[in-house]
């Protein structure tokens, strides 16, 4: 395959971008709510499930699980909106330590941190929707592939695959 100097330039971010308009999404971002939207990468090594929050702290604007397919690893994730409620700061973490810990603690088990943006099927970007409001088409979590390869996660018997940025809904859970 033959690459042109153009395209030889793009960093991961811009093929992250590209993506979001390159691959299709089911209709389903129209039937399901946030808080029960299943996203997959695009080859279906991991998947990101979102929960209802319940009684989470009032700083806690979703929640989901993230899962390493074909393996036992099931991370924890959790959003947080800015004071300006535009922005969504994700986190997705395996193994904490329970109660009272430091923030060395916190940073050994976290997976990925960062902005999680959300995406339509015409490839406008905005804010993750909060709970109750319709799912996004697509999510897009900066550098989540080159985090897992850092992570706790990632070796023998664990991940192998480093997932793209881009994760399309697949699904609406229960």
């Amino acid at each position: 395959m033959r690459v042109n100097r153009a395209m030889a330039r793009l960093t991961p971010v811009h093929w992250a971008m590209m993506a979001f308009t390159a691959i299709p999404a089911p209709a389903l971002a129209d039937e399901c709510v946030q808080e029960k939207a299943v996203y997959g990468d695009m080859d279906d090594a991991y998947e990101l499930r979102f929960e209802p929050v319940g009684s989470q702290a009032a700083a806690t604007s979703n929640k989901f699980k993230f899962a390493v397919r074909n393996t036992p690893i099931v991370a924890d994730g959790v959003v947080m909106r800015s004071d300006d409620l535009l922005r969504a700061n994700g986190m997705i973490m395996f193994n904490c330590p329970e109660g009272d810990v430091t923030g060395a603690d916190l940073r050994a088990c976290t997976v990925w941190q960062g902005m999680i943006y959300a995406s339509d099927l015409t490839g406008n970007i905005s804010a993750l929707p909060a709970e109750g409001a319709g799912a996004a088409a697509r999510l897009f979590l900066p550098a989540l592939g080159p985090s897992i390869r850092e992570s706790s996660i990632w070796g023998e018997g664990k991940a192998t695959v480093a997932p793209w940025d881009v994760l399309t809904l697949k699904g609406c859970g229960e």
